[in-house]
């Protein structure tokens, strides 16, 4: 087991080089230092001594790849490439175009996206596989009609109007949580409720209709008409043989969706105010902060793929069959 995980993480080495390497070349290629100096300053009126001045201060004005005008390693390491995506691997982030530390910014921010993203996961996880498991058992009635029918309804309703219908209805009519905003503590709670409804609501659609396929696809394997022939209830059919099986698949998307705990939403932390990683790339995007931008994606590329090595480890838990050697 450890020398697959080590082998693995070896294997993921060179795909986050790879993609702190492309977005490297897609922040200063397409945008040169320059160019990014006269967005933050303005595109009008702007002398040349002011871009020279705003990429001394923020580091930009060095060569990127290759400083010939350095000696020894720091050719490689005066530069903008090194100085600026290099050090993320040892998680220096540096400061933001405004000034600020970014891993400080992260460190705060990181808890309010939890806050938000973990019971959204696992609540809603427990919610979609019980009720996949329902319409399972109830396969080919009205009631697994009816649920299918739901499930593709509210597949096709926009996360927006589940966000601003959830305001009007819940904060604005009925006057039962905040409409937005965040505080810490217990009165985090009064905050969170709403949003972390919305999150479960909105993916039961998808989710429920996806597991359920699962469901269905084993109902019909071997294994499950053996234990019916040894005169096992379907409910135990479902919950100790069908669910266990198909929880491979499920687990695939799950743990692949925890770079999103830590990230944020982007959609439910701007709506309801919340500022956490979402919010905070939000802001950085519009205000055309390419530093925090940068950053954003290289730790959701980590941790993305430490999510996929999650997964396969997790296989392991539900099914004896797998073994790593």
């Amino acid at each position: 087991m450890i020398a697959y995980i080590l082998r693995r993480i070896a294997y993921a080495m060179p795909i986050l080089i790879g993609v702190n390497v492309v977005t490297f070349l897609l922040f200063f290629t397409v945008n040169t230092p320059d160019d990014v100096a006269r967005m933050h300053l303005g595109l009008k009126r702007v002398t040349p001594e002011a871009i020279a001045k705003w990429k001394a201060e923020r580091g930009y004005d060095k060569p990127l790849f290759y400083n010939d005008k350095s000696t020894g390693s720091g050719r490689l390491t005066n530069t903008v490439f090194y100085e600026k995506s290099v050090r993320m691997f040892a998680l220096d982030f540096g400061a933001a175009d405004d000034g600020r530390d970014i891993a400080r910014e992260i460190g705060a921010r990181m808890w309010p996206s939890l806050a938000v993203a973990v019971p959204v996961f696992a609540v809603g996880l427990l919610a979609y596989i019980a009720f996949a498991l329902v319409v399972a058992f109830f396969r080919a009635t009205y009631i697994d009609f009816w649920g299918v029918v739901i499930c593709v309804a509210m597949m096709s309703v926009s996360a927006m109007f589940y966000i601003i219908g959830g305001q009007y209805l819940v904060s604005k009519l009925w006057h039962l949580v905040p409409i937005s905003g965040y505080q810490g503590g217990l009165d985090a709670a009064k905050f969170l409720l709403l949003p972390v409804a919305i999150g479960v609501i909105g993916g039961l659609g998808g989710a429920t209709r996806l597991y359920r396929t699962f469901f269905l696809e084993e109902i019909g394997k071997d294994y499950v008409r053996t234990a019916r022939a040894k005169g096992l209830s379907e409910a135990a059919v479902l919950y100790r043989h069908v669910l266990r099986n198909a929880m491979i698949p499920i687990l695939t998307g799950a743990v692949v969706a925890i770079p999103t705990l830590f990230m944020g939403s982007l959609l439910t932390e701007s709506f309801f105010g919340i500022p956490g990683l979402g919010s905070y790339t939000i802001d950085a995007i519009r205000s055309q902060d390419f530093a925090i931008v940068r950053s954003m994606v290289f730790i959701g590329s980590a941790l993305y793929i430490a999510g996929l090595l999650l997964t396969d480890i997790s296989y392991t838990l539900v099914d004896p069959r797998v073994r790593f050697e």
